[in-house]
């Protein structure tokens, strides 16, 4: 059985089975019931009113209703939590249903100002700008954090590396400028392979679990991780609103949890090698990367992450119209949303996960994200190079970019 002083990789093989081997299995055993036996009225009631308010379940009490407490949820948000370094965690059916949970704990507490430092996923982005959970947002770089904050600032939100572009933030220097003000992290990226944020002074852990976290591209969720306090707060919402994770997703994300170290290791290592390779491609004006020389200035790998990651984001030297055909050259490589699945996908953000965001703070059109998979480096090389040569032939000399509209949702 685990121990809190067990190496990562022993952690995630093990955690959250706790009681599991007791019970006769060797793996969790999948419970769909939506409904639960009630000890007595007394204690039915008892169990309600805790579970509805946040709190875990206790001894001798019911879990009640699926949409409280869930025993397969609860082994994911153990596990997850004892990766990341937090008293607990809260799973969701998405990413941003945690993450508006997280927000709507916020304003509900009387400080609705969200303090964010861009670039974001899209559909944050998109969340806070629209103001449509009754947040606010002040929008700045990490220099800017502590100036930023006003009197009813309920948050500080970042994501390193960040979406799409993989820019890194020194959390240990925004957790100082935010003070007192709670920092939320969106650690998708790096998972807590590579880096654990808490460690660094974050108060929240972000994950989609759907990416590295479930790691096959068949399961969507997501997951905050933080103190007691906050868990039990985000909890309630949980209970409250019904944005609950169902338990098959559970057990593939648990699951997920177990090869995590393994996967992430493997494709950062194929990723890293094929960053120094298409660096050299006259089609590529600029490799955004954490691991190539130059794109580190803070040194934060090897002291706040554990290495560079696998999602590449390529500029294209021919702007819009070599981005274009590059995604769509692709052949091995899928032209998809989504990241972090054993199969590398590629995608242009500008037109997609952050067709929402203000035109100021959107992606270049020629930049395209390409998130690393398991497949042999070679077949990668191959197939991003085939690509390129498709797009060093589709306009050369930048052109001018279509405007992306601002509508609809970020995915991916």
């Amino acid at each position: 059985m685990q121990t809190s002083t067990s190496h990562f990789d022993t952690r995630a093989v093990h955690g959250g089975m706790d009681g599991v081997r007791a019970s006769g299995s060797h793996v969790p055993v999948i419970d769909l019931s939506t409904t639960n036996p009630l000890p007595s009225v007394e204690l039915g009631g008892l169990s309600y009113e805790e579970l509805a308010t946040g709190h875990d379940l206790g001894a001798g009490r019911s879990a009640v209703y699926q949409r409280l407490w869930q025993p397969g949820v609860a082994r994911f948000e153990d596990a997850l939590a004892g990766l990341e370094g937090t008293e607990g965690a809260v799973g969701f059916a998405s990413g941003m249903a945690a993450l508006a949970a997280t927000l709507i704990a916020a304003a509900s507490d009387g400080r609705p100002h969200v303090v964010a430092v861009r670039p974001l996923y899209g559909g944050s982005d998109h969340v806070l700008e629209s103001g449509l959970l009754g947040t606010r947002v002040t929008w700045t770089d990490a220099d800017g954090i502590a100036s930023a904050i006003e009197p009813d600032t309920g948050l500080v939100i970042v994501e390193t590396p960040a979406n799409p572009t993989l820019e890194l933030v020194d959390l240990r220097r925004v957790a100082h400028a935010a003070g007192d003000v709670p920092l939320l992290v969106d650690n998708t990226f790096a998972t807590p392979v590579l880096q654990r944020p808490a460690e660094h002074g974050a108060t929240l852990v972000l994950h989609s679990a759907t990416k590295y976290l479930g790691g096959h591209g068949d399961v969507m969720g997501g997951v905050v991780a933080g103190d007691t306090s906050w868990v039990e707060r985000i909890r309630r919402i949980r209970a409250l609103t019904g944005g609950l994770l169902h338990p098959m997703a559970a057990y593939l994300l648990h699951r997920g949890l177990r090869t995590l170290p393994v996967r992430v290791r493997a494709q950062q290592a194929t990723a890293s090698a094929l960053a120094e390779r298409l660096g050299a491609h006259p089609a590529v004006g600029r490799v955004r990367y954490p691991g190539l020389a130059g794109q580190d200035p803070k040194g934060l790998l090897g002291r706040q992450l554990d290495g560079p990651g696998s999602i590449i984001a390529l500029e294209l030297a021919g702007g819009f119209p070599a981005a274009a055909r590059f995604t769509e050259a692709c052949e091995l490589i899928t032209h998809a949303v989504s990241l972090g699945g054993v199969d590398s996908l590629v995608q242009h953000p500008a037109s997609l996960t952050h067709r929402p965001v203000a035109d100021g703070a959107k992606p270049d059109a020629g930049v395209v994200r390409i998130s690393i998979g398991l497949e042999h480096v070679d077949d990668l090389s191959n197939d991003l190079m085939a690509a390129l040569d498709a797009a060093a032939g589709a306009g050369g000399i930048a052109g001018a970019a279509p405007r992306f509209a601002r509508a609809g949702a970020a995915s991916g």
